[in-house]
Formats: C-alpha cells, sequence, structure tokens
C-alpha cells in the first residue's frame, strides 16, 4: 500500500515538472512478476497513472517469467500488447486524467491514513528482531540460490543475517514458493481495518482507479495463498510470534478484501482467472508437500553427503514447478 501511494506520488510530481517546464517526458517502469516487483495486469496499472505521467507514451522492461507468459505465445503477446497500447490512449485522454486527479485529491486523506497504519505494520514485521534468520527458516531462501538461473547471486554474503543482504527477486520469490506471497499484501489489512468504514471504502474501490488496481492485484495474490501450506512452512520457524502474525494479517486481509468487493470467496467475480486459479492450485499443492518434503530433509543433520543429491534435486524440481503453476512469483 504504502509503496503503491509513494510510486504515485512521485510519478505525479515528476510528470507536473515536466509540463512546467516543457520536457517531453518518457517514464520507464520495470516490472517483474510479483505484485512487490510491479506485477499485475499493465493495462489497469497503466489507467491508473498520473496525470501526464503517460500522454500517448510508456516504455517497459518486462522480466523472467513475464516475458514467456506474454509473448511466448503469438496471440496472447498480440492481446497484451494491444491492452497496453489501448490503455497508453486511454490514460492520455484529458477525461481519464481528470478522473484520477480527482479521485487523488478526493481520497488524500484516506491515502494517508492506509499509508501510515500499513506501513507501520509492514515494519513491525521485518524490523523484530531476528526476523531475517526466521524468514530463511520459513522459506526455501537459502535453497533458491542453487538454481542455475539468474544474473546475480540470490543474497549478499554466505547467509541472511539482515534484510540488507537479500535481493529482490529472491525475496518475493522465497514468499510465494511458501505459499505465503507476503510482499503482495501484508499490512493492507490492518491499514482497512484502521480505516474501518466499509462504505467509504467500496466507494473508494468503485471511483478511484488506483485503489481499484491495487485491490485487485491482492485479491489475485490472496488468491494464489495457501494457509494450510503457509502454516507448514511457518512451522519450520521457531517464532511463533512472527507466525501468528503472518497468519492474522492474512485472515484480516482476505475478510477484508472480500468485504469491499462484496464477494463471498477470492477471485468470485473474476470467473477466467478465477477458475484457472482454482484448476492449478490442486496440482500446485501437491509440489508444495513434496519441496516441504526435500526441505526438510536437507536440513536435516543426520544427511550423509552421498544421500544430498536426490533430495536436492527434488527441491530444484519442486521449486521451478510451483514457479510455473503459480505464476506472479518472481
Amino acid at each position: 500500500m504504502a509503496a503503491t501511494l509513494a510510486l504515485y506520488e512521485a510519478q505525479e510530481k515528476i510528470a507536473a515538472w515536466a509540463v512546467e517546464n516543457d520536457i517531453t517526458l518518457t517514464q520507464f517502469h520495470g516490472r517483474g512478476g510479483a505484485l512487490g516487483r510491479g506485477g499485475g495486469p499493465a493495462n489497469r496499472a497503466i489507467l491508473a497513472q498520473p496525470p501526464h505521467s503517460v500522454d500517448l507514451r510508456f516504455k517497459v522492461t518486462e522480466q523472467g517469467e513475464v516475458i514467456s507468459a506474454r509473448y511466448g505465445n503469438p496471440e496472447i503477446a498480440l492481446r497484451h500488447i494491444e491492452q497496453v497500447a489501448a490503455a497508453a490512449l486511454m490514460a492520455s485522454a484529458p477525461s481519464t486524467e481528470r478522473r484520477n486527479a480527482e479521485a487523488a485529491r478526493r481520497y488524500a486523506d484516506l491515502a494517508e491514513q492506509l499509508d501510515e497504519a500499513s506501513r507501520t505494520r509492514f515494519h513491525a514485521l521485518i524490523r523484530a528482531d531476528g526476523f531475517a534468520p526466521w524468514f530463511a527458516q520459513v522459506t526455501p531462501q537459502d535453497e533458491i540460490g542453487l538454481l542455475a538461473i539468474g544474473s546475480r547471486p540470490a543474497k549478499r554474503g554466505l547467509s541472511v543475517e539482515s534484510l540488507e543482504d537479500l535481493r529482490a527477486i529472491p525475496w518475493n520469490f522465497a514468499w510465494s514458493q511458501a505459499r505465503i506471497n507476503l510482499t503482495g499484501w501484508y499490512g493492507l489489512g490492518t491499514a482497512l481495518e484502521a480505516v474501518g468504514d466499509l462504505d467509504q471504502l467500496r466507494e473508494a474501490y468503485a471511483d478511484w482507479p488506483l485503489f481499484r488496481a491495487m485491490i485487485d492485484n491482492v485479491e489475485m495474490s490472496l488468491a494464489k495463498t495457501d494457509e494450510r501450506i503457509a502454516h507448514r512452512y511457518l512451522a519450520l520457524g521457531d517464532r511463533e510470534d512472527l507466525s501468528q502474525a503472518v497468519l492474522d494479517e492474512l485472515r484480516l486481509t482476505v475478510k477484508w478484501v472480500l468485504a469491499i468487493t462484496d464477494q463471498d470467496r477470492l477471485l468470485q467475480k473474476h470467473r477466467v482467472l478465477g477458475r484457472a486459479v482454482q484448476l492449478r492450485n490442486p496440482y500446485v499443492d501437491a509440489l508444495s508437500l513434496i519441496q516441504l518434503r526435500a526441505l526438510k530433509s536437507l536440513r536435516s543433520k543426520d544427511l550423509q553427503e552421498d544421500e544430498i543429491q536426490d533430495p536436492r534435486n527434488l527441491l530444484l524440481l519442486s521449486l521451478k514447478g510451483v514457479a510455473a503453476g503459480l505464476q506472479n512469483t518472481g
């Protein structure tokens, strides 16, 4: 929540400066697969941009799994490019720019409240004593470095003693592998609870494109989260307080997202996406359970050197399988 609002404000100020100084501006967006790295439908994100931040120009770099998912099939690639082009045209229309500007002004106080509450909640978790080592315990963070992919090491140094040691891609990837997707929603439930006015939040969802796009993205992230499997990963750690904080926030966020979108279950109103996730999840569940078994075996002190290869290969295969099944992972 806080990152979304900070990015909007930064782009708004840059665009206003460019207009004031008669400069042709092209903002360059980096979009990964995970929501924590700019993931989600690009056309909705473009339509929620600040006035004059698009102006018929949209430059983007897409990374990793996003390239194969969006451009590996010619028909899907054409559809995606058409959607992005249409969104860039529509976002530059005076009516769209006026709507976004008016919504930003109208909901400025709500944005400030959401920003403060979500950031405070998120920082309370990641700045807790011992969080970084615990994170490495409850996710396959260390083991991700065994994959023969990526242009850089998963972390700086040999162990995770601080979040400063981590790089952005494995930080998101590890949480998705544990079926928690924490970077896509943690803190939002607390922020929505702090506001507490369901009518106002539903009104914002209907009238404020930035808020709607964010809630829809969070809903997708939550749909790919599995509390039962997440609980098994969290049990790998030795911090019940941190595990409980994660589970409590997950339930709170689901509760508010369902209330705001007026649904009984996640993705109820997104039939195609909801059906796709529903069909894939059972297969991903099986892979997650295999991964858990391999992870426990690899971390066992009783394992001999000549016994490591099989569980390691099994783990690496499960990492790739879970990523392929979930999508939006890195």
